[in-house]
């Protein structure tokens, strides 16, 4: 057998036979793309530190790289269908690591940022290559178990990449944490080489760039007023983006209706499938990275883990994830797709709601409940609803397919850490005026309302002021800790709140499964190009 894969799918008489360890190296290339983002969360406060970021300047050291990544990937997936979805993977991965080069090697804000947005363009030409070459190379028996290692893989990275960071930490600098995706995204371009056959779409027409142009404007603009204005204020540059995303988007449709060969075929959404799970998987990831977001800051500046003691923490989330997967494996074929995407929301809101829990003196045994909840929500519903808008496209689409999912997903999780991050930041604000108010100077106070991290740093020159002293000092941190779990709980009530109403929304949308069956029906003239499996030749 030759070292590189040189046949392509499309002219296989059977399934690819290293298709497993194919999978593996498509999984690989998922977890350093999903750990770029949770991985800088026990960073971040080494980063503030060394830089003197700002909030605004920490928010878009983070941010720099989601808005490229959601606004590309529709396009970018397109492209790979068109020309080669091994080639996407492979420049994603090498545009992904020189992102991660350069963000290792520059000590300025502004080139930080700079390095997380080429990043973030890697990252979105990989999320939906991975999907689309696994759904070319896997029959369709198989495809939802491959889809369930991906996912899983997903949510181990959500715990992998804080405790890859802290470990990093330990001994070196912050920008060791970029560092460290440059041999793993070389690994990956080898075994894609080796293990991943050539794929692209033969009965693929021209790319509508018009479309992906609309998409691109519709959903940056979405996601930077979304970013943005929650956090900052809803001046004239958040305004005038979330005017650009509702313009863009009514262009976008307009456009994807009258054209013969769209890029996004908008009358999917009018399949209650497809337009439920993307639904389900927007919804999930709101709550769930929203809730991560300030769990991860609750371990770290409240309870005073340093990074690795953050990341051991969160690993039995990914223990979750594993064990939801293997149920949602076993259950899926049995029950259909609908009861376990709905059970796993349920489950998720019932996991977000926990946090109402929290108060001042609350310890990691009471986040933990949660973190399992959440991760067993992301094992079960999230592979099956995945697996059903995959299910959606023609072989032609599936770098589009992959690309729609994966934007709801990261699409679900800015949102989730804009909204209910700056939820948190407001009631940790108005809480702490009410009890240190009067007690503080403006400027003072001004700083340790911006963050808990400020609140403690505020802390640390009052306890070497001799105006002040370590009594003042505790007592301000006594205060600053009510006044973030106090914030923990409000926002979580929220949060829960909405992820209750997705939850009831998706089961209302979704079809049980003997209408599932008969759409599915309908549709077949459609997607038997890629629903066509061949013979087994093993």
């Amino acid at each position: 057998m030759p070292f590189l894969a040189t046949t392509p799918v499309e002219k296989m008489t059977g399934p690819y036979q290293r298709r497993w360890w194919a999978l593996l190296v498509l999984c690989l290339s998922l977890l350093i793309v999903v750990m770029a983002n949770t991985s800088l969360i026990v960073a971040a406060p080494d980063m503030t530190t060394d830089l003197g970021l700002s909030s605004s300047d920490l928010q878009w050291v983070i941010d720099g790289y989601t808005v490229p990544y959601a606004a590309l990937m529709l396009v970018l997936g397109s492209i790979g269908d068109k020309y080669s979805r091994r080639g996407a993977l492979i420049v994603g991965l090498l545009v992904f690591a020189g992102g991660s080069v350069m963000g290792s090697l520059v000590d300025e804000t502004a080139l930080v940022i700079t390095a997380r947005a080429i990043m973030g363009v890697g990252a979105a030409v990989v999320m939906p290559a991975t999907l689309s070459l696994l759904v070319a190379m896997f029959p369709r028996r198989e495809r939802a178990q491959a889809i369930t290692a991906w996912t899983a893989t997903s949510g181990l990275a959500i715990a992998v990449g804080p405790l890859v960071a802290g470990w990093l930490l330990e001994d070196h600098a912050w920008d060791s944490t970029f560092l460290i995706n440059v041999p793993i995204a070389v690994a990956a371009v080898v075994g894609a080489l080796a293990l991943v056959p050539p794929s692209r779409a033969e009965a693929m027409g021209r790319i509508d760039y018009v479309g992906g142009l609309l998409s691109i404007v519709s959903v940056g603009s979405l996601v930077y007023a979304t970013i943005e204005g929650p956090h900052f204020g809803w001046g004239t540059g958040p305004i005038t983006a979330a005017v650009a995303a509702g313009v863009g988007l009514s262009a976008f449709v307009a456009w994807e209706l009258r054209h013969p060969h769209p890029m996004l075929d908008v009358r999917k959404f009018a399949r209650r499938p497809f337009s439920g799970s993307m639904l389900a998987v927007l919804f999930f990831f709101f709550g769930t990275f929203g809730s991560i977001y300030y769990a991860t800051q609750y371990l770290q500046f409240v309870l005073g883990y340093d990074a690795l003691e953050t990341g051991v923490r969160l690993l039995p989330l990914a223990g979750a994830v594993f064990a939801g997967a293997a149920v949602t494996g076993r259950l899926t074929p049995k029950l259909g797709m609908k009861p376990l995407v709905v059970a796993g929301m349920a489950i998720g809101s019932a996991g977000v709601f926990l946090l109402t829990r929290i108060e001042s003196g609350s310890g990691y045994t009471d986040f933990l409940p949660s973190l399992l909840m959440l991760g067993f929500a992301i094992g079960l519903s999230v592979s099956p609803a995945t697996d059903t808008i995959m299910g959606s496209f023609p072989e032609s689409e599936l770098g589009v397919g992959g690309g729609a999912n994966d934007t709801a997903l990261e699409l679900g999780g800015s949102l989730g850490i804009a909204v209910l991050g700056s939820l948190l930041g407001t009631a940790y604000r108005d809480k702490l005026s009410d009890l240190v108010g009067g007690h503080l100077p403006a400027a003072a106070l001004d700083t340790a309302k911006d963050s808990v991290g400020g609140g403690i740093a505020v802390a640390e020159q009052i306890a070497t002021n001799p105006a002040g002293g370590p009594q003042q000092a505790q007592a301000l941190i006594d205060a600053v800790h009510e006044a973030f779990a106090h914030s923990v709980a409000q926002t979580s009530l929220i949060g829960g709140i909405i992820m209750a109403a997705g939850t009831m929304i998706v089961l209302a949308v979704l079809p049980g499964r003997r209408a599932a069956s008969g759409t599915a029906r309908t549709q077949q003239p459609a997607d038997t190009e890629r629903t066509k499996e061949p013979v087994d030749a093993r």
